[in-house]
């Protein structure tokens, strides 16, 4: 089972979906000036993730924040952040469940 939702191409296909929902909800924009990522290392894709999930929850936050002090933030917008650096924040953990489990399993393997 976990080789199955683990393979290669399932991981692009999921990714694949991924950038596609993210270009549909910044609408198109964000996605024409992101150029092409060269391969990466692992480490360095993790680093890079994290540092997305942070800067939506730091959005997430200085948003709230804005409209608490009455500035002219549409409520939708700070809804919308909210959710996404909730959604992103829980994917984040998810995935890092699932490494840790690996990691188990590796280490209980019999030599």
């Amino acid at each position: 089972m976990i080789e199955k939702v683990t393979s290669n191409a399932n991981i692009q296909s999921m990714l694949a979906t991924l950038r596609a929902h993210q270009t549909q909800a910044a609408g198109g924009a964000q996605a024409l000036e992101t150029p092409a990522i060269p391969k990466a290392d692992f480490g360095d894709s993790v680093k890079a993730l994290l540092n997305q999930v942070n800067e939506a929850q730091t959005k997430s936050r200085s948003m709230s924040e804005a409209y608490e002090r009455g500035e002219e933030v549409p409520l939708t917008d700070v809804v919308l952040a909210m959710q996404k650096s909730s959604l992103s924040f829980e994917a984040t953990l998810q995935v890092r469940n699932k490494v840790l489990k690996a990691y188990e399993e590796i280490l209980n393997m019999p030599v």
